[in-house]
């Protein structure tokens, strides 16, 4: 029994020394543990202080540097990805591209000069709105509303089907459904014909977009680029901006721009969404090479080349509508969309009814809308029942209640999804672009938006208002504050990030 016992205690003896052994990797693990939360705490102090110093609204600056120095280990990655609020290089890109074309097109001279439009005739309060398109008013234009998609798709599509020259198409979202394929195969059609066929898509946008559609592009001679948000080594991580912009161009006279990117969805055959309803605008005319001037201004960024296209001013027939195109994004000195919708509202003396599918306005818009409502001017802002983004769906009710009590009518569309970015601007201005009164489309993404002086266009705007108006359920003050406690705390706290929404 002895021996036994020896034997035993021998061989537990035998495998004592390693034992120690976790303990010394244990002790390592925690270093490397230590240090990398110091990494994560150092980076997220020196993020907040970028953030403290180039996020455009304080709420902005806010909520990241609280993230950041409260949970760096999540809030670094997303602050890197989402947070910044400035698009580096693409300022420099433009310097270059307005020097080559203002220099080899002479686009300033081109013709343009005898459309300019009359300061009196437009009114002196919209010289900011030229200002800050750094493009001014121009007459001899031709305009067309295109209501839903299957109207806007026919007229793009037979605008390509008669180009002679090129033709300039850029989208934020192309599917590779129906109408993607359609309009895949009208560009291989005209590539191989001969005419130039330049396509600029947003590759976040269109992620689901497959290479092999890209391909068959690129194989007919069609030049196919992505925006490339992410180019350059200050925006390699990030997935903030995103060019938003609808814009379809042909030989320089005949364009298109709003709404509706390339999908079934926007023929409204998507069971999700149900009846789309959505804007856009088919324009002839001198404006057109504002159009034509903010596709190149992003292809320039993409490529580093500017294509051979023709810069005359050409007037439309039988037509002198004034337009304006407005650029706006995150590259520019101002935020244009915000206070361009601003200017909007501050100037508006009768109504201004405003279509976005999606509600999250930054603080100066919610104050020129009050003040527009309290000064007597009918406000109206139609938006969907439901989107298909819910903490903007939930933010939204964080505005509602103030501007209902302020005297500003909401009305939530019924009938399918509403996508239109519109307004009416008393009895002659009228505006269609891709500009939501969002955060993301005020700051963060590169949009375009026509804003035209007619009178007949108000009026036929506003006869689609009301149609839109008759499929909606007007919103009461009660709606708001009879919801129960947890949906109103899910609406705050939604809030609290709409300035990165």
């Amino acid at each position: 029994m002895f021996k036994i016992t020896s034997l035993l205690k021998q061989a537990f003896a035998s495998h004592d020394p390693p034992v120690k052994l976790p303990a010394k990797k244990t002790s390592t693990r925690r270093r490397l543990l230590l240090l990398l939360l110091a990494l994560f705490h150092t980076l997220g102090a020196l993020s907040s202080l970028d953030a403290l110093m180039s996020s455009r609204t304080s709420q902005g600056s806010i909520a990241w540097i609280v993230s950041l120095n409260t949970f760096p280990y999540i809030a670094v990655p997303a602050y890197w990805i989402f947070g910044r609020s400035k698009f580096q290089g693409y300022v420099i890109s433009r310097k270059e591209t307005d020097h080559e074309l203002f220099a080899k097109h002479q686009l300033k001279t081109a013709g343009a000069e005898q459309y300019l439009m009359a300061e009196e005739r437009i009114g002196a309060s919209f010289a900011a709105i030229e200002q800050l398109a750094k493009m001014p008013f121009l007459t001899g234009n031709q305009a067309q509303l295109l209501i839903d998609g299957e109207q806007t798709f026919n007229s793009i599509f037979e605008g390509i089907r008669q180009a002679k020259h090129y033709v300039l198409v850029q989208f934020y979202i192309v599917r590779d459904d129906q109408l993607g394929r359609q309009l895949q195969q009208l560009l291989i059609e005209k590539a191989r014909s001969g005419v130039a066929v330049y396509f600029l898509f947003d590759e976040i946008g269109s992620h689901r977009l497959p290479k092999r559609y890209i391909q068959q592009l690129a194989d007919a001679g069609v030049l196919v680029r992505p925006f490339h948000s992410t180019k350059g080594p200050g925006n390699r991580f990030q997935l903030n901006f995103r060019n938003h912009r609808k814009i379809v161009v042909t030989d320089g006279h005949h364009g298109w721009l709003g709404g509706l990117n390339v999908g079934d969805e926007y023929l409204g055959k998507d069971p999700r969404f149900g009846e789309w309803r959505d804007t856009h605008l088919r324009l002839s005319g001198p404006a057109v090479l504002g159009l034509q001037l903010s596709f190149v201004e992003d292809w320039y960024w993409s490529s580093e080349q500017l294509p051979s296209l023709n810069w005359q001013a050409i007037p439309a027939n039988d037509s002198d509508i004034p337009v304006l195109i407005i650029p706006s994004g995150p590259a520019d000195r101002f935020e244009t969309a915000s206070l361009m919708m601003q200017h909007a509202l501050n100037s508006a003396s009768k109504k201004i009814w405003v279509a976005s599918p999606y509600f999250v306005p930054d603080e100066g818009t919610v104050a020129a809308l009050k003040l527009a409502a309290l000064r007597g001017v009918d406000v109206r802002i139609l938006i969907p029942e439901r989107t298909d983004i819910l903490l903007v769906s939930l933010a939204a009710y964080a505005f509602v209640g103030p501007l209902l009590d302020a005297g500003v009518k909401i009305y939530r569309y019924q009938r399918g999804f509403l996508h239109a970015k519109s307004f009416v601007l008393d009895d002659e201005f009228i505006a269609v672009g891709t500009v939501n009164l969002d955060n993301r489309s005020f700051r963060l993404n590169f949009e375009i938006t026509a804003l035209l002086a007619d009178a007949a266009l108000n009026q036929q705007l506003q006869q689609q208002f009301l149609l839109d108006f008759a499929l909606s359920r007007q919103m009461k003050l009660a709606d708001v504050l009879n919801r129960p406690w947890y949906k109103k705390a899910a609406s705050q706290a939604a809030n609290l990030m709409s300035p990165i929404l």
